[in-house]
Order: C-alpha cells, then sequence, then structure tokens
C-alpha cells in the first residue's frame, strides 16, 4: 500500500485492509506500526493515525516503533514527545535503538547482578575510571546531506553512548520489567550535571577527520567529502567526559568519545580499577604492574575480557598482565539473533525494557544541549586529526591524572 504521509485516504485504506484481514481471521489482529521515515514526519503520522482511529483497537495491542534520531536538541524532543503522546500511551511507544539488542549490552546487567564477584567493586571505592569508546574507520560515504545536520555528539553519544553509560552505571532494579529497569537508567542520567557554557572547552572536544590513510588507501579529509560544505563546523569526532554525582560514582570521570574515520572499528567499554596501593613486584624484565581492567566488547566481537597480573614464568618474580576473554561466538554454539531482530520481536510482545522511555530522551537531551549550544558559538576551523589515526591530541586534555586513552 502506497500514498503520502499526510494523505488521509492512504489511511482509510490502511484501515479497512486492516479490518478485512481481523474479519478474514476472525481474530483481533495486534497493529505494530514502524516509523522508519525521516523524523519530521513522525508527528504526521501519528497525527494521521489518530485522526482516522489507527491507534486503538478493542481487543489487541496497538504499539508504533520510532526510529532515532528522537529530535535533534532539547527543544525539538521535548516538542516530539508531546506530538506522539497526545496521540499514543508511552506504554505504546517503542523508541528503538539497535546498540540495545546487542548481545554484549544485554549481558551487562547479567554480568552486574548474577556474578556476586564484580558488584563489590562496583563503585567509586575501586573504580578508577571508565571509557566508553565508539570508533568507525570509515568515513561518511554519501551521507553527508544527514550527518553534516547531525554530527559525532548528536549521531551517537547522545543515544547509544549514554545508553551505555546508564545499563553500565544504574542501580540494581527491583526488578527486570521494563519500568524499574528505565527508572534506575534515569536516574544515572538526572544525576551528571548539564555542563554550563563555561565549562564545555574543559570536558568536550570536538573535531574532523583530514586527510590520511584508510585501508592502506589515500583518503579525503571530511570537508573535501561531497556534498560537505567548505566551511563546515560539523564534528566527526567528539569527546566529553562526565561525572556522575551520586553515592555510588562521586568523582569517578566517565570518558566517552566516538569518531569516523580511525584506526578501527571499535565498541567497547573498559572499567579501569583502582591500582593496588604497594608496589613490590618491581624486579628486573618485569613489564609493569597495570592496574586491572574489565572491557566489554560490543562490536565488531562480542565478549569480556578481564586483566590480571601474573609471575612469568622462571627463577625471578618477574611480572607481566595477561588477558581473561570470553567471547560469544567461541562459547555459545548457537547463532545470537541481529539487533534489530531481538528488539522487533520484543516490540511485538510488548516487552520494552530495551527501549528508550521519553524522559530518558529528553535527560540525555539536557546533557548535550548545552555543549552543542557552547559549540555553536565557537568560531571555526575545528581541530583536523588525520584519517587512520587514534583521533585529535586534544582529546588528551579531557583526561584527569595519569588517565589516558585506550589505544585503539
Amino acid at each position: 500500500m502506497t500514498g503520502s504521509f499526510d494523505q488521509p485516504d492512504m489511511y482509510d485504506r490502511l484501515g479497512q485492509a486492516l479490518t478485512e484481514l481481523d474479519e478474514d481471521a476472525d481474530i483481533a489482529f495486534n497493529r505494530l506500526f514502524y516509523l522508519s521515515t525521516a523524523p519530521s514526519f513522525f508527528p504526521v503520522i501519528a497525527k494521521m493515525l489518530g485522526e482516522r482511529e489507527l491507534h486503538r483497537r478493542e481487543g489487541s495491542e496497538v504499539r508504533m516503533i520510532v526510529e532515532k534520531p528522537f529530535g535533534t536538541d532539547l527543544e525539538s524532543a521535548l516538542a516530539l514527545n508531546r506530538e506522539l503522546l497526545s496521540v499514543f500511551d508511552e506504554r505504546q511507544i517503542f523508541r528503538i535503538d539497535h546498540y540495545l539488542g546487542k548481545e554484549t549490552v544485554q549481558n551487562m546487567l547479567v554480568l552486574r547482578f548474577a556474578n556476586e564477584i564484580f558488584e563489590p567493586l562496583w563503585n567509586r571505592s575501586y573504580v578508577d575510571s571508565v571509557q566508553i569508546t565508539a570508533a568507525e574507520d570509515i568515513g561518511i560515504g554519501t551521507r553527508a546531506g544527514y550527518y553534516d545536520q547531525s554530527g559525532a555528539l548528536r549521531d551517537l553519544i547522545q543515544n547509544h553512548m549514554l545508553q551505555l553509560l546508564m545499563l553500565l552505571t544504574m542501580e540494581p532494579p527491583v526488578s527486570f520489567d521494563a519500568n524499574p529497569v528505565r527508572d534506575e537508567k534515569v536516574k544515572v542520567l538526572r544525576a551528571i550535571r548539564p555542563p554550563t557554557p563555561e565549562e564545555v572547552p574543559s570536558m568536550a572536544v570536538r573535531a574532523q577527520y583530514g586527510p590520511g590513510k584508510a585501508g592502506g588507501e589515500e583518503v579525503h579529509g571530511y570537508l573535501d567529502e561531497e556534498g560537505v560544505p567548505d566551511d563546515s563546523t560539523t564534528e566527526t569526532y567528539a569527546a566529553v567526559r562526565l561525572k556522575i554525582s551520586n553515592w555510588r560514582w562521586a568523582g569517578v570521570p566517565f570518558y566517552l568519545r566516538t569518531g569516523k574515520r580511525l584506526a578501527r572499528k571499535n565498541t567497547e567499554i573498559a572499567v579501569r580499577l583502582k591500582p593496588v596501593p604497594h608496589l613490590a613486584f618491581q624486579q628486573q624484565g618485569s613489564l609493569g604492574v597495570e592496574p586491572n581492567q574489565l572491557v566489554l566488547m560490543v562490536q565488531p566481537n562480542e565478549g569480556v575480557s578481564l586483566s590480571l597480573v601474573t609471575k612469568i614464568p622462571g627463577a625471578r618474580m618477574a611480572v607481566r598482565p595477561v588477558n581473561m576473554e570470553f567471547q560469544y561466538g567461541t562459547s555459545f554454539l548457537s547463532q545470537s539473533p541481529e539487533a534489530y531482530e531481538r528488539l522487533i520481536l520484543d516490540t511485538m510482545r510488548g516487552e520494552a525494557t530495551l527501549f528508550a522511555r521519553n524522559d530518558e530522551v529528553e535527560a540525555a537531551w539536557a546533557i548535550c544541549d548545552p555543549i552543542l549550544q557552547a559549540w555553536s558559538q565557537m568560531p571555526g576551523p575545528l581541530p583536523q586529526y588525520p584519517a587512520g589515526s587514534a583521533g585529535p591530541k586534544e582529546a588528551d586534555d579531557l583526561l584527569e591524572g595519569d588517565d589516558r586513552w585506550r589505544p585503539l
């Protein structure tokens, strides 16, 4: 069935087709409307569905999937939520974020709350810092029209990466039903104080990729990509340092970074524990006593790695770090479903745990919006980093103490 999103008779025909299906089967089928469209059409479609009374069906469930982005700033996110909620109830709206369908992301809750070994350490007394990385080795391709209006902060940090942060740091929910889990996630975002314009330069960095090498080939810089304005100040790299002001995480820095045309494709969460209080192993031949790190690998290979310090075989007490690793691909014979497969199935079942609630979206924008506003007032050009590198040197300014970025 085809038609324009604002064409009333198209919705009349849709309603008639749905009614005929119900009558032929003598069943009130559930309805699922998937809005995989430009965001500007979300309120238009919702309004038309409401006017034709397709948002309700006695004896069945009616749900709607909304693709990201959920707004482009706080004001537009608030407006979008108002428009959607004027037609649909919150329980009917499923804001889909494919990161939440990945096995490692879901396993974060199991790792934390089903293994007693980790939970006693999951706080400011033992955790020194956390890094969340979402690196891509590709450029923008043919997406200049979209990407130049978005940028790295909107494209990944505001949604995907803050979702990872929430799941990593939330308090144990009273149950793993949708709303108790999402209640705890929202508490995390509300404990992050939005920066003032004066604070933004010291807690957020942006940059664009310049010419360099990717996959052994010479590639263009962002400003030379087709469709990108010569004076564009859209960031292809963004990094922020956030602090969660609650009892569990006070004082722990959380570093989030994402970028295009970096050294390799890699999404991971690295939890770095505090160093041991006394270093007794300093003999020649040792490779150093590094603090333990728990690394959750999201893509391309999903799994978990824990670094330990162990003795090197031999007569001397020399030590070096080693990794204990678990990977989904080698530990389970069954194939994990694709992220979208899992999430769409959850929508059909009415299971909303892995979907963003309206207050989550608004709380995330409340953190990112001041950064975007401050950046919009800063003149260009942006710092450059060579394509195929680990990012701009300016990102080092975000690090506290002896913290350093994990290599890509």
